[in-house]
């Protein structure tokens, strides 16, 4: 008997979890399923844009997330370019990983632009706020002008035709499954969209694997 209502209570918390979201409701299945760049990770890939306040306002619910993030996730960020104005944050993004002070422009370039209220309209503007947190000049220059640079920010001009996005932030789940706020009903649900998308491909992973040995 003792079994049977552990069995019972296992089967009740295993329920949610698999039964919560559905396809063409909560997250959308892309037509065309990308390359992720994770190995044998699954890996979750935000799309956003620095200018976007639901990005601003989903990146300390994102950060409590990662702090929680399972082994087997590999979470990535890539700018959306969903036209001419979003290029230049964009750019602002790789020339920070290039230079490896992603750690000191990503939450300040945010909060520069939303809870101080302080525009960045031209390369001059950004420019001068790279060098506020500590990047010299030259680096800049060299950096944002760089062939790397330009070539990454054309990548995201293709997310629309990519991943089907048109809006961010948008998550995508090993480059097959896509949610928003809007898909999910809001930020701390289109996280819970993304943990059942993982469950379901760490599970479709586990049924593709070969059998073991009994």
């Amino acid at each position: 008997m003792k079994k049977l209502l552990a069995l019972l209570a296992l089967l009740l918390l295993a329920q949610p979890s698999f039964a919560a979201f559905k396809e063409g409701v909560e997250y959308q299945k892309l037509d065309t399923p990308q390359p992720t760049s994770s190995g044998d990770k699954i890996e979750v890939l935000e799309l956003f844009w620095y200018g976007c306040p639901h990005c601003y306002h989903l990146e300390p619910e994102l950060n409590d997330w990662l702090k929680h993030k399972p082994d087997d996730v590999v979470f990535v960020r890539e700018p959306a370019v969903l036209g001419p104005s979003w290029e230049l944050l964009a750019r602002a993004y790789y020339t920070a990983d290039l230079l490896g002070v992603l750690d000191k422009i990503h939450e300040p370039l945010f909060d520069h632009i939303h809870k101080d209220r302080k525009m960045i309209r031209n390369a001059a503007d950004l420019k001068a706020f790279f060098m506020e947190q500590g990047v010299s000049e030259a680096d800049f220059d060299k950096t944002f002008n760089s062939f790397a640079v330009i070539t990454k920010t054309n990548r995201s001009k293709e997310v629309r035709n990519l991943y089907g996005v048109t809006g961010v932030p948008t998550l995508v789940v090993n480059g097959k499954y896509r949610t928003t706020g809007t898909l999910a009903g809001g930020n701390d649900k289109m996280l819970q969209v993304v943990d059942f998308l993982i469950e379901k491909e760490r599970a479709a992973s586990t049924e593709q694997a070969p059998g073991t040995a009994q």
